[in-house]
């Protein structure tokens, strides 16, 4: 091809080729600049403000601009008690000492301040009661009569005469039925059970003459009688059956449902019961040298009171620590423990050794007597009910005792 050909060939090739828009071109981009200059002047106006506004409060402030956090809830409910330490992986707190019961604040019951034996009872045939607070007995006749105490705080006497048994009175602190209505009481060859909303009186017959505690089941139809070599599951109402065998335990207080607490060291168990005795749930490594008085289940968590050997965690100089375990059912309830412990010397002895304590709690002194609600454990020292509230660890005084027994029932709470 000749180079004179190039030309007009080209000319051909680009002639049906639109001719480009830069008028468009131009004005896009110049629309898309002023777009950015735009946001580009709000934002250093947003910023200047803002700048204004926290000069102003700084000025206001004297200088001293301080920023509050939000409030969060607490993780504790009020007045929540931190544990001491723990035992065998479980928090413990330490119980006021001996001596100190008077000073603590007080959980208002029908007990009252102080709880003695009434001078002059209403009869209970005349004034029923629907739902039982207390039981204690009265000497009569070389026996013993029941006192029942109405949640309103009035004593109704019962026209029923008890018998010594072999440990002495029979009064077991498992005694009111659940639903408040009834109480039993250990006999020799028998338990005798009164209604409170009808005064009626029943003895139900048992094969053994050594009966030695009551405790009853959820449903307020049964109760198990201890006897040293036997349990008998007793049926109250009427039926075909009126008691059955179950296994035995060594100790009879150790007869309780739905839930017993047992063992020592290394062997302790948390049991269920069943229509045919005991089953083992768990095992909790609780250093239990012995048990004391019966197990009480409350919502999701029961309650029995042991005596502990040597702690490392617990300073004892002429006693050994008793102990409140509450053990949870659930694995959403972490179980507690509280220490019953000395109450220290005022003024230590100027001598290496340990000086003696002022006041000690002694074997036997202390039990649990049942559930104030579900989280509130009553038990009971030297001449005092306390309370022991678990969500917050905090012990409270119920009355201070001048009877030597007493019994919980469901009108605790009025």
């Amino acid at each position: 091809m000749k180079v004179d050909e190039v030309r007009p060939l080209l000319e051909r090739v680009t002639e049906d080729l639109p001719e480009p828009e830069l008028t468009d071109a131009a004005w896009a981009n110049g629309r898309g600049l002023h777009r950015r200059q735009v946001r580009g002047t709000a934002l250093l106006a947003l910023l200047v403000a803002l700048a204004i506004v926290a000069i102003g409060l700084l000025a206001s402030s004297g200088g001293r601009l301080r920023f509050v956090p939000p409030d969060t809830p607490p993780t504790h409910p009020p007045g929540y008690v931190a544990p001491t330490g723990q035992i065998a992986g479980i928090d413990f707190w330490t119980a006021p000492p001996s001596g100190s019961e008077r000073f603590l604040d007080r959980l208002e019951t029908p007990l009252g301040d102080l709880l003695r034996l009434p001078d002059h009872p209403d009869e209970l045939t005349t004034e029923p009661i629907d739902r039982i607070a207390a039981v204690v007995l009265a000497r009569r006749e070389g026996g013993y009569e029941p006192l029942l105490l109405a949640p309103n705080g009035l004593w109704a006497r019962t026209d029923m005469l008890l018998a010594p048994i072999t440990t002495g009175s029979p009064l077991s602190a498992g005694a009111v039925s659940p639903n408040g209505r009834m109480a039993a009481f250990p006999q020799p060859g028998h338990v005798a059970v009164i209604d409170a909303t009808t005064a009626e009186v029943r003895r139900l017959p048992l094969p053994v003459q050594d009966i030695r505690s009551v405790s009853w089941t959820p449903d307020s139809e049964h109760l198990l009688a201890g006897a040293p070599t036997t349990t008998y599951r007793v049926l109250v109402g009427h039926g075909d059956e009126p008691f059955t065998v179950v296994e035995p335990t060594r100790d009879p207080d150790s007869a309780t449902a739905p839930y017993r607490l047992d063992g020592t060291e290394g062997q302790v168990a948390v049991r269920r019961f069943t229509a045919g005795g005991w089953i083992v749930e768990t095992m909790p490594d609780l250093p239990v040298s012995q048990w004391n008085g019966q197990t009480f289940t409350g919502d999701d968590v029961m309650a029995r009171l042991f005596v502990a050997r040597h702690l490392v965690q617990v300073r004892t100089v002429a006693s050994v620590p008793q102990i409140v375990a509450a053990m949870s059912t659930v694995q959403r309830e972490p179980s507690r423990l509280l220490v019953l412990g000395e109450t220290p010397a005022a003024t230590p002895a100027p001598v290496p050794e340990p000086s003696p304590p002022d006041a000690i709690r002694t074997l036997g002194c202390c039990s649990v007597l049942g559930w104030y609600d579900g989280d509130t454990v009553l038990f009971q020292v030297t001449g005092w009910v306390l309370a022991w509230d678990l969500p917050t660890g905090q012990v409270r005084r119920v009355t201070e005792l001048e009877v030597p027994g007493l019994a919980i029932g469901a009108g605790i709470r009025g």
